[in-house]
């Protein structure tokens, strides 16, 4: 099926569409989001796991737009909260409130020393072509930091105030695009998947 050179980053959020854009500017591929598609029918986040419901959105929204389309499920895995809130980060404390979420994150860790502040951000980006769920491209990126006792930063999205970062001695959200991207979970993830998606492109072209 011959398609345009054209990439659907499975997103609303301006914050990993600037991500996603930067990271595929020289490509020769135009990005687009789901703000392009305002009408493309949505899909229930139904997964346990984070591959599952990167899968569940690539593959969906290429039926419905019938395009090659980059999803990512990303999350906050906080070790003295046994992983949570994992594939609920974005509706920790209810729908996508970033504000809201942190809160409540303060407050679930509120008094915990700080060797008990350890945490995870895991990202795993899936590329699916259209109704083609057998050929779904999958890369993972994680990164260890810890959760501060107040917001640092005002930069970047989501848990980035309190997500801390030891070898910079910053938070996410105190870093720059740039900064950010050579490390967080995302950026490594994105990284992986440059070396990889070019051929799966070609082949999945050529089909």
């Amino acid at each position: 099926m011959a398609v345009p050179r054209t990439l659907v980053v499975a997103t609303k959020n301006p914050g990993k569409a600037r991500e996603f854009a930067k990271s595929f500017a020289s490509s020769g591929i135009t990005i687009h989001t789901l703000l392009d598609y305002p009408n493309a029918q949505q899909v229930n986040e139904t997964g346990t796991t984070f591959e599952e419901n990167a899968r569940l959105k690539a593959d969906h929204f290429a039926h419905v737009l019938q395009l090659p389309v980059l999803a990512d499920d990303s999350g906050l895995m906080v070790d003295a909260l046994h992983g949570q809130p994992g594939i609920r980060s974005a509706r920790f404390a209810g729908d996508h409130n970033d504000a809201a979420n942190n809160a409540k994150l303060l407050v679930e860790m509120g008094g915990m020393p700080e060797e008990q502040r350890g945490a995870t951000f895991h990202s795993t980006l899936v590329m699916a072509w259209p109704d083609r769920p057998a050929d779904d491209l999958v890369v993972v990126g994680e990164t260890r930091g810890q959760i501060l006792t107040v917001p640092r930063g005002d930069n970047q999205f989501g848990y980035d105030p309190l997500f801390f970062y030891p070898p910079k001695q910053k938070s996410f959200a105190e870093m720059s695009p740039d900064e950010k991207n050579e490390i967080s979970h995302r950026g490594l993830a994105l990284k992986k998947l440059a070396i990889v998606w070019p051929d799966w492109w070609q082949k999945e072209e050529a089909k």
